[in-house]
């Protein structure tokens, strides 16, 4: 069975990991394989143009190079350290494989699905109800 847990730092992911590893796996079998897939969204904190700013927004400043860098590295460092949070979960008990893409989760954990031939994307869910879900 091809199986893949939606990662975040959420505590809600590490969760569907966990039920994941001890439900659906058999202990010794060694072709038990999981696929840890974490999205990246892009920041958008510094990803406007100063010439799309309307004049008059009261905007005095942008960041340096060197702070949007330093931002992009913080970024870069989050997936990485809870796929490995995520693969000491799975040590000693199945073989797992990690994959980490930028975009939309909802949109890329279903193409990532499909291009892998998944059979159960497993995801952790926060307990919010539709009413929950709906930004205002």
């Amino acid at each position: 069975m091809r199986v893949m847990v939606g990662m975040d730092k959420g505590k809600e992911s590490f969760y569907a990991l966990q039920w994941a590893v001890t439900n659906l796996f058999s202990s010794g079998v060694e072709m038990n394989m999981v696929t840890l897939a974490h999205v990246h969204q892009p920041s958008k904190r510094f990803g406007v143009a100063p010439s799309a700013i309307p004049a008059g927004v009261g905007v005095t400043g942008f960041p340096s190079t060197a702070v949007g860098d330093s931002e992009r590295n913080a970024e870069q460092q989050i997936p990485a350290a809870v796929l490995s949070q995520a693969l000491e979960i799975c040590t000693n008990k199945v073989k797992a494989n990690t994959v980490i893409v930028e975009g939309d989760p909802k949109d890329m954990l279903c193409e990532i699905s499909e291009q892998m031939n998944v059979d159960l994307l497993n995801l952790g869910s926060r307990g919010l109800g539709l009413k929950g879900r709906i930004k205002r």
